[in-house]
């Protein structure tokens, strides 16, 4: 039986595994990839630069690089259901192997909602983002679209507003901009809010979108962009979990200011938590700070 299972190798698995290393405890990392979504870089249109956006990139590379080359601390399986046992829990992987550990720190992330419409695939990354917090930096002075409702997709415009030239605002519905940041959003002068429209399709050359088309009934336009941000949820991977831990209503897993959850010995970490931004950085910190309480916990036992 390890002391720790971490389910998940992205920032906030790979910063927890390395701690808890550095603790002497006998760790399992267990997950389908090291780096997860840090792995997948924007792709730029010319002029500009990543350097000017601020990234944990270089953070997580540094503890990837140190789980690749601990072999017996990792397996490339997908984690499936943690059950409890006698003196801890065990997890199933969809592989069919079973692991046992005294805890459990679970930080498999989140999916972002997709449109689901042609070219969506062929230009992700490439025109298409799933982050404007992460890249509006980035779009100074350009014209952008966002893709969203809900308090994300305001928030997310209302950002790219104070950067770029010209924001379009695709929404299903108006109600959202009821809001304070909603209210503001709609007195920006460089913000046009097309409410009522969808999205159906991401057109572009071969490497990089360039426009997207909207329609509303039997209307429709096509919009010029630089970049497409698509802000309409996250998804988290709580699922191996759900069963033990309490999850708020979108089914993130609830911490507390020490990544413990609901069932005593399993902690978590990152974005498939209710903690506040989804960011590398972010994820980075709450990896440490879950390995550091499950360090705690298992002294106590």
């Amino acid at each position: 039986m390890y002391d720790l299972i971490i389910l998940g190798g992205g920032p906030a698995g790979l910063t927890a595994a390395v701690y808890a290393i550095r603790k002497r405890l006998e760790v399992l990392l267990v997950s389908p990839d090291l780096g997860g979504k840090t792995g997948m870089h924007m792709h730029l249109p010319d002029n500009l630069e990543r350097f000017q956006v601020i990234t944990g990139d270089e953070v997580v590379s540094r503890f990837k690089s140190q789980i690749e080359y601990l072999e017996f601390a990792r397996k490339l399986e997908h984690g499936e259901k943690v059950e409890p046992i006698s003196g801890g829990y065990e997890l199933t992987t969809k592989e069919g192997n079973k692991y046992q550990a005294k805890a459990v720190i679970v930080a498999t992330g989140a999916r972002p909602v997709k449109l689901n419409v042609p070219g969506e695939s062929k230009y992700r990354l490439r025109g298409l983002a799933y982050s404007a917090v992460s890249y509006a930096p980035l779009f100074i002075d350009r014209t952008v679209a966002v893709v969203g409702e809900g308090e994300l997709g305001v928030k997310s415009a209302l950002e790219l507003a104070h950067v770029a030239r010209q924001v379009y605002l695709i929404v299903p519905s108006a109600s959202a901009l009821e809001s304070a940041m909603g209210k503001k959003l709609k007195a920006s002068k460089n913000v046009t809010v097309l409410d009522g429209y969808s999205v159906k399709e991401i057109k572009g050359g071969e490497t990089y979108a360039k426009s997207i088309i909207v329609a509303k009934v039997s209307e429709e336009k096509e919009l010029v962009v630089d970049v497409t941000f698509v802000e309409l949820d996250l998804i988290p991977d709580s699922e191996p979990v759900a069963h033990l831990v309490k999850l708020n209503e979108k089914k993130r897993i609830v911490v507390d200011s020490t990544n413990r959850t609901s069932q005593a010995g399993i902690f978590a970490a990152g974005d498939v938590t209710d903690v506040y931004a989804e960011q590398v950085l972010v994820c980075i910190g709450e990896g440490a700070k879950a390995a550091l309480s499950a360090y705690e916990y298992l002294l106590t036992l």
